[in-house]
């Protein structure tokens, strides 16, 4: 019994469990690399971490930021998480954060500088068409930046006005920055003015000069999910997106039944309309939108002849839906514009691909092996228009409505259902009959029949 407690008693002490329990916890750092674009699919990523990090007991939160800027909205997204976060959180700018990368840095309760770093450059503009050059903002969305800059600042005790000077060339600060340019402070800059506490030359020196040495790092990433988010809502991607999902709406307009462009182009939109429903973009609004859109074309293109108010209504409504999916919360209407021409752009590149579809494809070797280029002619022997149908072809008549394409004619005095040959025809004019298609009766203005009068 005796050898039985002891033996017990060392497994208890030299288990693992018994060594965890005895042994303090290494303390625990996370760092959160912030590069590239600043974009709304990463501000779920920083939500999430923060979160992750106060759960898991850390002792703070590192940004390592080395970006150009982005979006704005985004940007206050990500302000607003560090503000609200219960952890220390530190920006090590390594070794720039311009714009938006500004204005995260300056919620962060530390700011450490990499030797060679600049801060600042943060006055908002607007990104035109692709290929465009970025313009200005309005005069307000640059008053309320400069605002949101000041308060960050001087909720984490610093300079307000060299944040605002950041964002409004109007700000001139004495022996720092005089009316008209920018304000961009370089690592020993931002320590003078005290924007930046110090500067450090890597994260493991930043972890030394706060007291922090001997814990362990864990670097966070991004889950498949958000980036797959950020891949969706890039901008390049998105109207890309934009324009496959409107191209497999026209080629299953112009198409009989239901098939592979109509699929394409239905994923196509659930990824676009996915992708910014998870960064909050798109909700319940832009997906009616759209959907009353659709209606509205696929109500013209088959119940309604012509093409009119609904049509151009159904067009409207997808191009608001889809430009509104493109703006956050407080977007200008020059950012609305924008995000509307980004759209209608979009339906563009659509329109040009559905034309060279439907005009090159059936010439090429792989469209021909896709279309079914047997028909079944009168010549063999095959027949589906009726004899007092055939009788027509070739005589000459007025309509009596319009064609848009179908309507009435008189034939010889008689009243007869026709169809114009992909023309709409005013009432009163003189039509001739070229094609007996089944038991559609087909006609052209009188003097325009460009080619041979068939039955098929």
């Amino acid at each position: 019994m005796r050898r039985m407690m002891m033996l017990l008693g060392l497994w208890l002490a030299f288990s693992p469990m018994a060594w965890s329990i005895a042994q303090p916890a290494t303390p625990l750092v996370y760092v959160v690399p912030i590069t590239g674009v600043i974009d709304l699919g990463l501000a779920p990523f920083v939500a999430r971490t923060l979160d992750e990090a106060a759960k898991a007991g850390a002792k703070a939160v590192i940004f390592d930021i080395n970006t150009f800027g982005g979006r704005v909205d985004a940007a206050v997204l990500i302000r607003d998480a560090l503000l609200h976060s219960p952890l220390p959180t530190i920006a090590f700018v390594n070794p720039r954060a311009i714009s938006a990368g500004a204005l995260i840095s300056l919620a962060a309760e530390t700011i450490a500088m990499a030797e060679g770093g600049t801060i600042g450059a943060a006055t908002p503009v607007q990104v035109g068409m692709p290929g465009s050059p970025a313009q200005p903002v309005e005069e307000k969305t640059v008053s309320y930046l400069r605002k949101e800059f000041g308060a960050t600042a001087e909720r984490r005790h610093r300079p307000r006005l060299l944040a605002e000077a950041m964002v409004d060339a109007d700000v001139a600060i004495p022996g720092v920055i005089e009316k008209g340019k920018l304000l961009t402070l370089t690592t020993a800059e931002a320590v003078q003015h005290k924007v930046a506490q110090f500067h450090a030359n890597s994260v493991e020196d930043v972890l030394r000069k706060l007291d922090l040495s001997g814990v362990r790092i864990h670097t966070a990433s991004e889950t498949w999910a958000e980036t797959l988010v950020r891949a969706l809502t890039h901008p390049i991607v998105s109207s890309i997106l934009m324009a496959v999902g409107m191209l497999g709406i026209i080629i299953e307009i112009q198409s009989p039944g239901f098939g592979l462009p109509g699929m394409v182009g239905l994923v196509a939109m659930a990824l676009f309309l996915g992708g910014h429903w998870l960064v909050a973009l798109a909700g319940w609004e832009q997906v009616l939108l759209i959907g009353l859109g659709l209606l509205l074309i696929g109500a013209e293109v088959f119940l309604i002849p012509g093409f009119g108010v609904a049509g151009l209504m159904g067009i409207l409504a997808m191009l608001a839906g889809l430009g509104s999916s493109l703006v956050g919360a407080g977007a200008t209407w020059g950012a609305i514009v924008t995000a509307v021409a980004r759209a209608g752009f979009s339906w563009v590149l659509a329109i040009m691909a559905g034309f060279i579809v439907f005009r090159l494809l059936p010439r090429l070797p792989i469209g021909r092996r896709l279309i079914l280029d047997t028909g079944l002619a009168a010549g063999a022997g095959y027949r589906s228009e009726s004899e007092s149908d055939r009788r027509w072809l070739g005589h000459q008549g007025i309509t009596v409505s319009a064609l848009r394409p179908s309507g009435i004619a008189q034939l010889d005095g008689e009243r007869v259902d026709v169809v114009s040959d992909g023309m709409f025809l005013e009432p009163g004019t003189r039509i001739e009959v070229i094609r007996v298609d089944g038991n559609r009766i087909v006609v052209r203005p009188a003097g325009d029949v460009s080619e041979r009068r068939t039955v098929s």
